[in-house]
């Protein structure tokens, strides 16, 4: 069997072994005291930090059963329009991702979430590790990983957001849920109210096609569409990716994070083919809260740049920038008809991606090929783990030569739930 029947054999061994479960079924329905929902803690125990978000979800446990299940679901409708012509209204079904966890033995654990994309068109497995816990502030992961780049990348689950749509930084710059096979270590220190965590970790990376694909320009997220990564280095250079947080239990989190590494092949069988082109990302992230008003501010920025072949045409931009900042104001909790502890929150994004910054050097010109996306939202959470959300966004759109920016606004209702 080779490597990609391999792969191909896993996604599905993994989807049929969570479907089929007959833990699964009875849950709702289950006897007192056999099921239980629970939010498994990293190998270090804590779920604090960013980088503890892909353990620190709700999960299904039936007694002492070694493996918990759980997974999420998003849908919505959306009507758009821009420059005044709109294609009506439609429905979608971006996602749905199940994912399991298991304790092997004391300080031993695996977790794989796997995700189906726009009505289970795109299958990924978005994570599948091993984490073994030597001490909180040491322990070796393996297997495929999340690329710790900014905060959205590892804490992206639909459920934990306001908005119906992710953020255009983090999806049209950056390549969200961007996951690689590789290994690593990362660790938490405590001191107080403060808490320090790391990561790092070495794994296959990106491709020629961040600037060889249908988007005419710099675009990184077109990596994604290569599951060869899974297999093989396409260069046989790690991809580098590093992050630390700081957080402290009243003021909030702040991270840096960086991503680098070559993403071509310029050698092979010994013949040196091109020069080493990389691609670094620099990344700074923050959330924090206002105990007075209880306002929450996440958000992040981050810097791209890219080896350019002298060559390539100026739409190729080689350095880019973008991030977003999420403001939610909580505005209700309480009861609401038959929920007990129900909230309603108002919600405003400011969303910015440049995908070429600086200046052509043909003309001099002030380069364009931007994105300023402005959202406001108003959500019900029933609970939690559920969030019914209404969006209005409004955003404006340049091309290389900055012609009059194209105008695009429309509304989105959806839900989002973990199950």
């Amino acid at each position: 069997m080779n490597s990609k029947s391999l792969f191909t054999w896993y996604k599905t061994t993994v989807l049929f072994a969570i479907l089929l479960n007959p833990f699964v079924l009875p849950a709702q329905d289950g006897p007192p005291g056999v099921f239980s929902r629970q939010v498994p803690t990293d190998s270090a125990g804590t779920p604090q930090l960013n980088m503890d978000a892909t353990y620190n979800r709700p999960f299904l446990q039936m007694g002492r059963m070694p493996v918990a299940l759980g997974g999420y679901v998003e849908a919505h409708s959306a009507y758009f329009a821009t420059d005044g012509i709109t294609e009506g209204l439609s429905f979608q079904f971006p996602r749905l991702t199940l994912f399991a966890s298991s304790t092997i033995s004391r300080g031993i654990r695996f977790l794989t979430e796997l995700e189906f994309e726009e009505g289970g068109r795109e299958i990924n497995i978005e994570f599948a590790s091993v984490d073994v816990q030597f001490h909180p502030a040491l322990n070796l992961r393996g297997g495929v990983v999340m690329n710790p780049i900014g905060a959205f990348n590892q804490n992206h689950d639909g459920p934990k957001w306001e908005f119906a749509e992710r953020p255009v930084s983090a999806t049209q710059m950056l390549p969200a849920t961007w996951s690689n096979v590789g290994l690593g270590l990362h660790g938490k220190f405590f001191r107080g109210a403060w808490t320090i965590g790391y990561e790092g970790y070495l794994t296959n990376g990106f491709d020629e096609s961040i600037i060889a694909n249908p988007e005419g320009r710099t675009f990184l997220p077109a990596a994604k569409a290569n599951s060869n990564r899974f297999e093989e280095s396409l260069n046989g250079r790690p991809l580098v990716s590093v992050k630390t947080a700081i957080r402290h239990s009243r003021a909030g989190e702040l991270g840096f994070s960086y991503m680098g590494g070559a993403y071509n092949r310029f050698e092979e069988d010994g013949l040196v083919l091109d020069a080493i082109r990389r691609v670094h990302v620099l990344a700074v992230d923050l959330n924090t809260k206002l105990a007075v008003s209880g306002t929450a501010f996440t958000g992040e920025w981050a810097w791209v740049q890219v080896d350019i072949p002298e060559h390539y045409a100026p739409e190729y931009g080689k350095y880019q920038q973008g991030g977003f900042l999420d403001i939610i104001q909580p505005v209700f909790k309480g009861r609401l008809l038959h929920w007990n502890t129900a909230t309603v929150h108002i919600a405003l994004r400011l969303d910015y991606t440049d995908w070429q910054t600086g200046t052509l050097a043909e003309t001099g010109q002030r380069a364009g090929d931007d994105m300023f996306r402005i959202t406001g939202g108003l959500s019900l959470r029933p609970s939690a783990q559920t969030v019914l959300r209404l969006n209005y966004l409004y955003q404006w759109q340049r091309d290389l030569l900055q012609n009059p920016a194209t105008r695009t606004a429309g509304w989105l209702l959806g839900i989002s739930s973990y199950f």
